[in-house]
C-alpha cells in the first residue's frame, strides 16, 4: 500500500478534509496550515490518477471515487480504534465507550448524571462526542449515539426510547411575570434556533392564541444556549423533552402552557459498529433509558395534563406509570 500513496499521512489529511467537507478546519484539527492541506490532497489525487473532490462554494466535496475510498478508511480507522481500546481496556480495566451527543443534552441531561453511571458501571469510561444542534445525527465512529429518526429510517440495532415530544419551556419567574400581567401589556418572548423555528408557537393552540401580543423574538444559534436563555427568564422556548426533561424534573424549566405536541419521528438510541451484544455499550443504553423514563415518570406526575403516558402507548414505549 505503500506504493499507492504519497505518504501515511495522506489518508489522515484524506480523512479530514472528507468528514469536515472544509479545507481550513480540516487544517485546523491536524494543526497543519490550509495549503498544507491542499497541497497534500493534490499529492493524493496525481499518485492515485484519480479525483477525490470536487471543489465547491465553501468547502469540498467527494466525488463518487473519493466516496468509495472514504468508506474504506474510516472503517478501517474504527477497527484500529477499536484495537486500541480493547488494549487500553486490557492494562486499566475500563471499557470505553463513545457516545455521541449534543451538546444541550450533554450539558443539561448528561454532566449531573456522570457520577450515577459511574456508580452503575465502573468499568465503563464514558467518552462523549458532542455534535451541534439539538441531537447528534448518528456516525460510523462512535460505539453508542442518540438520534431522531423516521420509521422508515433503519438501523441494525435501534432502540426507541421515547417519540419526539415538543412543548414550551420557560423559566418559573417568566411565567410569573406573565401570569401577574393582569394588563396584559407584557409580551411573550419567543426563543428561536436560528430562522429555522419560526412560527414554532403556531404549533400550541394556547401560544398561537396570543397573537395579538405580538410577541417579540430572541434568534440563538445553538440550542443549549436557547435552553439557557429560557433557564435565566429570557423568554419561552420550543423544548425538546428528551432534552429538557432535567430541567422540568429540577424546576429551573416549567411548561410555559400544559400543552405537548408529539411528531412522527422517535427519539432512539442507535449502535452502529458493534451493536448493543457488547455488554458496556448495552449497559450505558439501558441506563440512559432508565434515566430518561424516570424523568418522564416524574413530569407526568406534576403535569398530568400533558397527557404523556398516552403519548408514550401510542408510540409502543414501555413505561412504567
Amino acid at each position: 500500500m505503500r506504493r499507492d500513496l504519497p505518504s501515511g499521512n495522506a489518508l489522515f489529511f484524506f480523512e479530514a478534509a472528507a468528514r469536515c467537507g472544509n479545507l481550513t478546519r480540516a487544517a485546523e484539527e491536524l494543526y497543519v496550515t490550509q495549503p498544507a492541506v491542499s497541497r497534500m490532497l493534490a499529492r493524493m489525487e496525481g499518485h492515485l490518477g484519480i479525483k477525490l473532490f470536487d471543489r465547491v462554494r465553501g468547502g469540498v466535496e467527494l466525488t463518487e471515487d473519493g466516496k468509495i475510498l472514504y468508506q474504506r478508511i474510516t472503517e478501517a480507522f474504527s477497527s484500529i480504534e477499536s484495537g486500541i481500546n480493547q488494549i487500553q481496556a486490557r492494562a486499566t480495566g475500563l471499557k470505553p465507550v463513545t457516545l455521541s451527543a449534543s451538546t444541550a443534552f450533554t450539558t443539561y441531561w448528561l454532566l449531573p448524571r456522570l457520577p450515577a453511571l459511574k456508580t452503575r458501571l465502573p468499568n465503563v469510561d464514558l467518552r462523549v462526542q458532542l455534535n451541534p444542534g439539538r441531537v447528534g445525527e448518528p456516525t460510523i465512529d462512535v460505539d453508542l449515539c442518540i438520534g431522531i429518526l423516521r420509521d422508515d429510517e433503519r438501523f441494525r440495532d435501534r432502540t426507541v426510547v421515547m417519540p419526539e415530544l415538543l412543548l414550551p419551556v420557560c423559566s418559573p419567574d417568566y411565567r410569573r411575570k406573565l401570569e401577574h400581567d393582569s394588563s396584559g401589556a407584557a409580551l411573550d418572548t419567543l426563543l428561536l434556533m436560528g430562522d429555522s423555528e419560526y412560527g414554532w408557537q403556531d404549533k400550541f393552540p394556547a401560544l398561537a392564541s396570543k397573537r395579538h401580543r405580538a410577541p417579540a423574538r430572541l434568534r440563538l444559534d445553538d440550542y443549549s444556549v436557547v435552553v439557557q436563555a429560557a433557564i435565566k427568564g429570557q423568554g419561552i422556548a420550543l423544548g425538546w423533552l428528551n432534552v429538557v426533561s432535567a430541567c422540568l424534573v429540577n424546576g429551573s424549566l416549567l411548561p410555559s402552557e400544559e400543552e405537548i405536541v408529539a411528531t412522527k419521528r422517535n427519539c432512539c438510541l442507535i449502535s452502529p459498529n458493534e451493536g448493543f451484544s457488547d455488554p458496556s455499550v448495552g449497559g450505558v443504553r439501558d441506563w440512559i433509558i432508565e434515566e430518561m423514563h424516570s424523568d418522564l415518570r416524574v413530569i407526568h406526575q406534576r403535569y398530568p395534563a400533558l397527557g404523556l403516558d398516552a403519548r408514550l402507548m401510542e408510540a409502543g414505549v414501555a413505561w412504567v406509570v
